[in-house]
């Protein structure tokens, strides 16, 4: 089963070309170095004040890997055209992932698989939300 993620982001009010010019550059740096990426799809509001990235990875390490790749070109997102960063998460916790949440100050929400055409984990690990502590279920 993939690790997948969806950011959500606003668009700064009179940015939206600029923003669209990082956004490419943020894929084209994907396509180029990630090696564990299997989705990174951007999309916007009709209006285009609001995005969410749709995003797929092996596992939580590919999204560590994308991270390292794209972290100048998404620092200039959020310093010139962005703001509001917000990222909901769907698979199993890893601490080093939660570590580069908190780092960067990235407000987060996580859900754990269950049921599904796929086959549900037993006792996956949970996050605690007021504290990001991960913990192994009973």
């Amino acid at each position: 089963m993939a690790f997948e993620v969806f950011a959500h982001l606003t668009v700064r009010p009179g940015q939206l070309e600029g923003f669209k010019k990082q956004a490419a550059e943020c894929i084209r740096i994907t396509k180029e170095k990630d090696t564990r990426t299997l989705r990174y799809d951007w999309f916007l509001t009709g209006d285009g004040t609001e995005c969410e990235v749709h995003e797929a990875y092996t596992s939580p390490e590919g999204l560590i890997e994308h991270n390292s790749h794209i972290l100048e070109a998404r620092t200039k997102l959020f310093r010139d055209y962005a703001d509001n960063h917000f990222m909901t998460v769907y698979g199993e916790a890893s601490r080093p992932l939660l570590e580069l949440f908190k780092a960067h100050g990235v407000g987060f929400k996580w859900f754990y698989f269950v049921q599904g055409l796929e086959a549900s984990a037993e006792n996956p690990p949970r996050v605690t939300a007021s504290t990001g502590e991960v913990r192994q279920s009973a």
